[in-house]
């Protein structure tokens, strides 16, 4: 990944308006406090966005397209830890029987699945612009992330196609507990590859660049994660109120 030089002025102008926007988005932010999300997540959005299209060098082979780089690695790896925390979960579920766990496992593995569209969404737009295709079978670490995914997709099926209960929620545990092997699996075919179009930016002995670019990143992935979280505090929040609104319409009855 070769980078264009940044002048000493952009940066300065770049860090200022972090501080600037972060003041102004910081009140509403605050107000998600009451659903006990972070009171001041707001301002890794802020500075997110900022560093990406103001302060990042400009790549000097891909140019301006390079920057989606910044979204699709940081939204790969959240998608990899929201299934791995479905996963966690449903192994919390079976070995505790606990029903909370495995609404949790649910929220989980869909935050991943939503994340995961994205994944394969910003990285056919990479594809397509940087090197002319929109996917090419023949990459496995292509097609093993679309088979986690369509994996992951599938556990919706399987759960929706039980009655709610016992066997429900084990047999989505006992699934999801699959599925978490093919992440790693995913993960490590970037490496394993003879052959790709797809980049590999982080290797044994670390990030393949730094600076400012490692800086973006960095923020990025922390604005990406919060966003996860928040998603997956607000549809657990709605999950459980609609699970209450049901026993007291059955009580009702």
């Amino acid at each position: 990944m070769h980078r264009r030089p940044l002048g000493a002025g952009r940066r300065l102008a770049g860090l200022a308006s972090v501080v600037i926007i972060a003041a102004c988005f910081l009140p509403w932010w605050q107000t998600s406090n009451d659903l006990g999300l972070p009171p001041r997540s707001g301002n890794a959005f802020d500075g997110s966005g900022v560093l990406v299209f103001f302060v990042a060098p400009t790549d000097a082979d891909q140019g301006f397209s390079q920057r989606i780089f910044y979204f699709h690695v940081s939204i790969a790896f959240t998608a990899y830890l929201c299934f791995g925390l479905g996963a966690w979960k449903a192994l919390v579920h079976l070995w505790k029987r606990d029903p909370n766990a495995d609404l949790e496992s649910y929220v989980a593995i869909h935050q991943g699945v939503i994340f995961g569209s994205l994944v394969l969404l910003t990285g056919s737009i990479w594809a397509k612009i940087s090197w002319g295709h929109w996917w090419l079978w023949s990459e496995n670490q292509l097609v093993l992330f679309l088979v986690l995914f369509l994996f992951y997709a599938a556990y919706f099926m399987l759960r929706f196609s039980v009655d709610p209960g016992p066997q429900r929620s084990n047999l989505s545990a006992v699934y999801a507990l699959f599925g978490v092997i093919l992440i790693p699996v995913s993960f490590l075919a970037i490496r394993l590859a003879q052959h790709f179009i797809h980049p590999i930016v982080f290797t044994r002995s670390g990030p393949q660049f730094g600076g400012w670019i490692l800086v973006t990143y960095i923020v990025s992935q922390i604005a990406i994660i919060v966003l996860a979280y928040t998603l997956y505090r607000l549809e657990l929040s709605g999950k459980r109120l609609d699970l209450r609104l049901r026993e007291l319409r059955g009580a009702a009855a």
